[in-house]
């Protein structure tokens, strides 16, 4: 491979920047209350940051992949953050903002597609598939620091609650991919410790782990044990329940088109 090749491989893509530079002025127009249109503002800002931390969440992989010896997924061009050259671009991307839409969950996409067989060494695997939602963590632990240091004041309101929203789909999409389920990242922290009897018997049903999680929140209780974890986690981060919730309600800003009651989350 050519160094040309190589720069063009890892050249961040103008897809992304484009999103980047969305949620940027979103977030812009949710601080400065532009133009009286907050609810639209934050749902651009949450979904944008939201498409964002999904491209990290899998250039992570991609890169540590990189460095443990798959060159291939330079070829593939997931160093370069384009959404559009994932593998299942329709898991990895639209599915997790419709679950964003539809419930306020932060529910973890497709991978992309390594070459296991390049690498060599049992940690090296499983690095690789916790570097995803290590981003997740680390993208949480950023979008509340304003929260546990603190400092909020001259922080608008409406910003404080979009920031307490997008932390929430943080955690929940880190909770989510931790688990050891298969098909998910959780599952490939373990596999390469597990042996290769077990490891052929949950084979075919790793396609299935997502649906099966999704499948699994539509149990109350394991929903309210779910997101009782959640919002434990979220106080220990200095982020009170109301502000995730008054993030969400400014998310759907569309509920008042429906007569939606308005739950009084106040901005000014």
């Amino acid at each position: 491979m050519t160094p040309a090749a190589t720069r063009s491989d890892r050249r961040i893509s103008p897809v992304f920047l484009g999103i980047a530079a969305v949620t940027a002025v979103a977030g812009w127009a949710v601080w400065t209350g532009f133009a009286d249109s907050t609810g639209f503002a934050v749902f651009l800002f949450v979904t944008g940051a939201w498409i964002v931390s999904l491209c990290l969440h899998e250039y992570a992989h991609a890169r540590t992949a990189l460095h443990g010896g798959d060159l291939s997924v330079g070829a593939k061009g997931y160093l370069t953050l384009n959404p559009l050259k994932y593998t299942h671009a329709l898991l990895s991307i639209v599915l997790p903002v419709l679950f964003v839409i539809m419930g306020g969950i932060g529910l973890p996409g497709g991978a992309v597609y390594i070459e296991r067989g390049r690498i060599h060494g049992r940690w090296k695997h499983s690095l690789i598939s916790a570097a995803g939602p290590l981003t997740n963590v680390a993208f949480a632990v950023v979008c509340t620091a304003p929260f546990w240091l603190d400092a909020l004041d001259g922080v608008p309101r409406a910003f404080q609650y979009a920031l307490a929203f997008l932390a929430m789909l943080q955690v929940t999409a880190a909770i989510l991919n931790f688990l050891p389920i298969p098909g998910l990242d959780g599952y490939g922290v373990i596999e390469p410790w597990l042996s290769y009897r077990i490891r052929r018997q949950v084979e075919p049903i790793a396609p299935f782990g997502l649906i099966a999680v999704f499948a699994l929140l539509w149990v109350p209780e394991v929903n309210v044990v779910f997101f009782d974890a959640v919002h434990a986690l979220l106080r220990g981060l200095g982020v009170e329940e109301f502000q995730r919730y008054c993030g969400y309600d400014l998310y759907r800003f569309w509920r008042s088109w429906f007569g939606e009651e308005d739950p009084g989350c106040a901005v000014d």
